[in-house]
């Protein structure tokens, strides 16, 4: 025994200043977390000012039922955004248009085609032959840039070409 009583009073000291270091740091943990409680305890008292349990219980579900009010409202606006999104690919959003002269030796540029189509490319195009005799007009379909029924003469492909460019050319070159 005499041995074992000889350790412990060999490492007393060192046994107190553990305690000691020890009792620091937890008493430094500890100021840390009363400064968290208490803030925790001014952020409790802003949220609950002035108001009991019934009233918060309340606020809660108004704000629940605003919610579910402002996602129907979404909703019905993507379906409407959706209505307006497929109009305007039916809708015309390109224009071609090419001026040329059918005769090349007589006569100024004074015919013409215009390309009307829309998102996919899809519409009419318009051409008018100016002559001495009189204007004659013609029209053909057009689905995603090609003929569906007529054949398409130069200047309509390039007026198709140009209103699918995003071009407003006015002369053929």
């Amino acid at each position: 025994m005499n041995s074992f009583s000889a350790i412990i009073q060999d490492n007393l000291g060192l046994s107190v200043i553990g305690a000691v270091v020890i009792s620091v740091l937890l008493l430094i943990w500890n100021i840390f977390l009363q400064l968290d409680i208490s803030r925790i305890k001014k952020n409790q008292q802003q949220f609950f000012s002035g108001k009991n349990g019934v009233d918060l219980e309340k606020t809660i579900l108004e704000h629940t039922k605003n919610i579910k009010e402002l996602d129907k409202d979404i909703q019905d606006l993507f379906g409407i955004s959706n209505q307006i999104n497929d109009l305007a690919k039916k809708s015309v959003h390109k224009v071609g248009v090419v001026r040329f002269n059918p005769f090349k030796d007589l006569g100024g540029d004074q015919s013409f085609s215009v390309a009307l189509l829309d998102g996919e490319n899809s519409g009419v195009v318009f051409s008018a032959l100016h002559t001495r005799e009189g204007n004659r007009v013609y029209s053909k379909p057009v689905e995603k840039g090609r003929a569906v029924k007529y054949p398409l003469t130069e200047e309509e492909q390039e007026a198709i070409k140009r209103a699918d460019a995003g071009n407003k050319a006015v002369k053929k070159a």
